[in-house]
């Protein structure tokens, strides 16, 4: 997308992957008097480090000022964003009732560092994207009722989904599958964006197959048919991409979001 857009809406020539701030956007929220939940910064991370503090500023500003819409920020730089909240004029007194904060990992490493830092933000619903999904996430005690956080500090949303795009990975069903349960053991809402590029649908033809096993190792060729005999619970894959593979998990789609002004996050 970086390379489709070099030289155009604002992107440099040479260096279309370069952070470009978009100042002609950031009123457009509020001329939508629709309310709707709007992905912030979707093609980017808000809290990147060639991001100015000020720039950041304008945007909660925007949020502020659109009280009918919802914001959801997503970032893979939560202590940046921990210590920006920490001393933004904004949130001096409480988090904005319509901004939800997240943050992505794609494994246990990533999840581990990262997700803490976002239940020490103040925020009115926190989410965790595992997206790409690389690996199993065992994310249970930083929900509900569960390990050492309390109702109004821990996750509230989680979605996941498999990679797409040119070299992608494949995802094992049972990763996904398995972070669900733990939603649902703790009540907490679970969204499934996609399998991927890669398909566990048996009825799928292609000549790109894999094999995955719920350690991480996987491999994929042409016709490739080794079973993954020293690799217990492998599954075999195949490479269709993501609108083929499709969103479907265990046979239906899982849309489920959080509510914002429950008793946990009151107006």
């Amino acid at each position: 997308m970086a390379k489709r857009l070099a030289g155009r809406a604002g992107y440099h020539a040479l260096d279309p992957f370069g952070v470009t701030l978009h100042h002609d956007k950031l009123a457009q929220p509020l001329k939508w008097k629709k309310p709707c939940r709007i992905f912030v910064c979707s093609m980017g991370d808000l809290f990147h480090q060639d991001v100015p503090d000020k720039f950041i500023e304008l945007v909660w500003q925007t949020m502020y000022e659109a009280k009918q819409h919802v914001f959801m920020v997503l970032t893979k730089r939560p202590e940046r964003m921990l210590d920006w909240i920490s001393r933004s004029m904004y949130l001096s007194n409480a988090p904005l009732q319509n901004v939800w904060l997240g943050t992505s990992v794609e494994n246990q490493a990533t999840a581990d560092e990262r997700i803490p830092i976002l239940i020490e933000t103040p925020a009115v619903i926190r989410f965790v994207s595992v997206e790409p999904m690389l690996g199993p996430v065992i994310a249970h005690e930083y929900m509900r009722g569960f390990g050492r956080f309390y109702t109004d500090t821990a996750l509230d949303w989680v979605i996941c989904g498999g990679e797409s795009g040119p070299g992608a990975r494949p995802m094992h069903p049972d990763w996904a599958r398995d972070l669900r349960d733990q939603c649902q053991q703790a009540s907490v809402p679970y969204f499934f964006k996609q399998q991927g590029a890669w398909s566990w649908d048996e009825t799928e033809t292609s000549m790109d197959i894999a094999q995955i096993a719920p350690d991480g190792w996987w491999e994929a060729g042409p016709g490739y048919c080794g079973f993954g005999r020293d690799h217990p619970g492998s599954v075999q894959v195949w490479k269709v991409g993501k609108k083929r593979a499709g969103r479907l998990l265990d046979g239906r789609e899982w849309n489920e979001y959080p509510e914002a002004n429950d008793d946990r996050h009151p107006d």
